[in-house]
Parts: C-alpha cells; sequence; structure tokens
C-alpha cells in the first residue's frame, strides 16, 4: 500500500482519537534507530493461504482454522497460544505491549517480528527492540514510513497482520481469534476494535475477497474510502 492511500484513512484515526502526529513520528524515528531494512523478498507468501490469528478469548476455540494455512501470523499474545497448541508462527506482530519476552525470542529462533511504532511505546521499543536478533525484525509505523520502517497499512496489531500478508501476496486470508465485541475490554480497546473491523472492510473491498468474520456485519460497517 503507498502512504498516499493510507493517509486519509490514518487522519481519521488521529482525529478518532485524538492522537498526535508528530507522537507516532518519534516513535518511527526511534525505531529506525535501531532495526535494519527488512529482506521482504524471504517472505514468500505469493499464492499462499494466510491466517491471521488474534488475541481473543475465542483464539482456542478456532484453532481448526490454521490447518489448510500456509502461514499463520499471530498478533500479541495470539503467538503464545498458537505455539502452545503446537503450530509454528510464521511471524508475530507486536506493539510489544504485553508478551515482548515472546517476540524477542521468535527473533532469536529466526522467526520475523513485526514491531509497531506509535506515539505510546517509545520506552518499550528502547527497552527491547535491541534484545532482538535484529535481521528479523521488521520495523512499521502507522505514520509516514522512513529510512527502514515501511507502513503497509494497519492500526492494531490484528488488522496490521492482514495488511502486512496482502503487501506480501497473500493469495487468501483466513482469521482465528477475533471477537469485535468483546465484551471483556475497556473503552478504549473496543474503539480500536471498531477501528480493526472497519479497516478489514475496507481491505476485503480492496482485495475482492469476503471475509467471514464479516459475514452479518459489513453492512453496518461505516466504510472507508
Amino acid at each position: 500500500m503507498r502512504f498516499s492511500e493510507w493517509e486519509p484513512v490514518y487522519r481519521q484515526i488521529l482525529d478518532s482519537f485524538g492522537f498526535e502526529r508528530a507522537g507516532d513520528e518519534e516513535a518511527r524515528d526511534v525505531l529506525a534507530s535501531l532495526v535494519s531494512p527488512f529482506d521482504r523478498t524471504r517472505l514468500a507468501w505469493g499464492g499462499q493461504t494466510v491466517a491471521i490469528c488474534g488475541a481473543a478469548p475465542t483464539l482456542d476455540a478456532e484453532l481448526d482454522a490454521l490447518g489448510d494455512a500456509d502461514v499463520v501470523v499471530a498478533a500479541s499474545t495470539a503467538a503464545d497460544v498458537v505455539r502452545e497448541a503446537g503450530y509454528d508462527v510464521d511471524m508475530m506482530v507486536t506493539d510489544l505491549d504485553k508478551n515482548p519476552e515472546t517476540a524477542v525470542e521468535l527473533s532469536e529462533r529466526g522467526t520475523p517480528v513485526a514491531v509497531a511504532a506509535h506515539g505510546d511505546n517509545v520506552p518499550a521499543i528502547r527497552e527491547w527492540v535491541p534484545k532482538f536478533d535484529a535481521d528479523h525484525v521488521l520495523g512499521t509505523t502507522q505514520a509516514e514510513p522512513h529510512g527502514p520502517v515501511v507502513n503497509w497499512g494497519g492500526f492494531t496489531d490484528g488488522d496490521r497482520a492482514a495488511f502486512i500478508a496482502d503487501e506480501l501476496g497473500a493469495a487468501s486470508l483466513v482469521f482465528a481469534g477475533w471477537d469485535f465485541d468483546d465484551p471483556s475490554v475497556d473503552a478504549i480497546k473496543a474503539q480500536k476494535l471498531a477501528w480493526a473491523e472497519r479497516l478489514l472492510a475496507w481491505l476485503e473491498r480492496r482485495r475482492d475477497e469476503p471475509f467471514a468474520i464479516l459475514d452479518g456485519r459489513r453492512d453496518d460497517v461505516e466504510p472507508l474510502p
């Protein structure tokens, strides 16, 4: 995705939450100082079925969806659930807010970890990114890309994982561990889930590929351009 396509949506996200763009840009620049350009050619996802695992409590009951996937991408703590169930994780997507130790371990095992920089996680970036195996870190931002830090779309860890898979040529996306109506989350997280739903609805239109997790919901989702 070109940043020119993403930027109008990004502006809406900033307005919705009252976030400052400067904070995202500062975090991006800190991350850029700690990572190297990632060789995307090593991720041969073209023509593959990619499972996008969210961290909702429903994940355990939905792991069967991974059986038909060629690639498994796990957001945040979903990486722990997937691995404990005996599945391999091909990429973890994280903003380092919950289980950074898992991200470090995966990088040391040679598993790519997509680390997101945003205005709230500069301390975590400074603390944890130097502990990673640098060869296996993909730096990402929701602001304008800079240096080795890319922006392929996405806001939350989960929907960012889907946009990464799209960028890397996935033929189809399947989803496990998603609950847009999770009653256990606070108001800010609920707002983020609403945005994740909007972003996935936008992505399915861009891909012309219906996502089953939006069945019965997409007509009520406020569309993005």
